[in-house]
């Protein structure tokens, strides 16, 4: 499988397909080692996919999608998976959420309070679920002036869907919220069999 598939499977949406070996072993690539330094994504940028994903999977009793460090998964993705024209709209997105996020609150989505937060990405989930019927948000929940097609839309659900990926074939989400083996136990093939123990 291609990393272009792979890009395509993450931008489809929310919804996660069924995580075959393969197709595990595939995203588990995208994971970085410890001690990554982040090479597309910018400080204020990387603070604003935190605070994004942690209202995504805010940590519970198992850690959520900041734990997890599903903002440097994200960063592996634009870096060595996207296209320039891809991680540029990505990144026009996440302007985008400042830029809706100052219009509605007076500040940037980092410095907007969690509700504030909570607020704008719920939102645009809304949104983006009436874009993808093919109907025009409802005008009540909306202020005034319009609204981003691209970050209400696509870059919400591509964010939506990367974010649910990286967790979910990371180690914290895979093993503690899931409760399943990256590498299941040992298969012990022909084992001499001892007296007794059906030889005849």
């Amino acid at each position: 499988m291609q990393r272009r598939d792979m890009l395509r499977i993450l931008s489809a949406g929310a919804a996660l397909p069924a995580l075959t070996p393969d197709l595990f072993a595939f995203f588990r690539t995208a994971h970085p080692a410890e001690g990554y330094a982040l090479r597309t994504l910018n400080p204020h940028q990387n603070a604003t996919v935190v605070a994004m994903t942690d209202q995504i999977i805010p940590a519970t009793d198992t850690p959520g999608a900041k734990g997890a460090l599903v903002n440097e998964f994200i960063d592996v993705i634009l870096t060595e998976w996207a296209t320039d024209a891809e991680r540029q709209s990505f990144l026009d997105g996440l302007a985008g959420v400042d830029k809706k996020s100052s219009e509605l609150f007076g500040k940037d989505f980092v410095a907007a309070s969690p509700d504030q937060q909570l607020v704008l990405l719920r939102a645009m989930d809304e949104a983006a679920a009436f874009a993808s019927i093919g109907l025009p948000p409802r005008p009540a929940d909306y202020e005034p002036g319009g609204r981003d097609q691209q970050l209400q839309g696509n870059f919400f659900t591509i964010f939506k869907g990367i974010t649910l990926h990286g967790y979910y074939t990371s180690e914290i989400g895979f093993t503690q919220e899931l409760k399943l083996e990256i590498i299941p136990g040992a298969q012990h093939g022909c084992v001499p069999r001892g007296p007794g123990l059906g030889n005849g």
